[in-house]
């Protein structure tokens, strides 16, 4: 089992920026990759971005393309979204996610564990 812990949500004018964070415990070396996947009310679960554990190759969904970064720490265990450039169309709800094998990178349903979430706001 893995256990995902997000931070960093919060409530920010159209324009700002957020760095979402989440930590990994438990059994972090069945990880093969990791991923952000958000949720606003009344939509459907969509791929954010996503990293495979060696850091070498990470994916974006167009919409978030040259505003998001992806990364991670190995020692902390610790993927991390760095958002820049926030329009109101990216509120929703954040959640991490891991799966231990390789497989579609923006398929939730290819994930295997995932986070609580954390709600990111964009205000006018």
């Amino acid at each position: 089992q893995v256990q995902l812990e997000e931070s960093g949500g919060g409530a920010v004018q159209a324009g700002g920026s957020l760095r979402l964070a989440c930590e990994a415990s438990g059994r972090t070396l069945t990880m093969y990759a990791m991923g952000w996947f958000r949720q606003a009310p009344g939509k459907e679960r969509e791929f954010v971005a996503a990293i495979d554990w060696s850091g070498l190759s990470t994916y974006y969904a167009e919409s978030v393309k040259g505003r998001f970064t992806i990364s991670r720490d190995h020692g902390k265990n610790t993927l991390y979204l760095q958002m820049n450039g926030l329009k109101r169309e990216d509120t929703a709800v954040y959640s991490c996610a891991v799966r231990v094998r390789r497989s579609t990178y923006d398929d939730s349903g290819d994930y295997d564990y995932w986070g609580q979430g954390t709600q990111v706001t964009v205000s006018s």
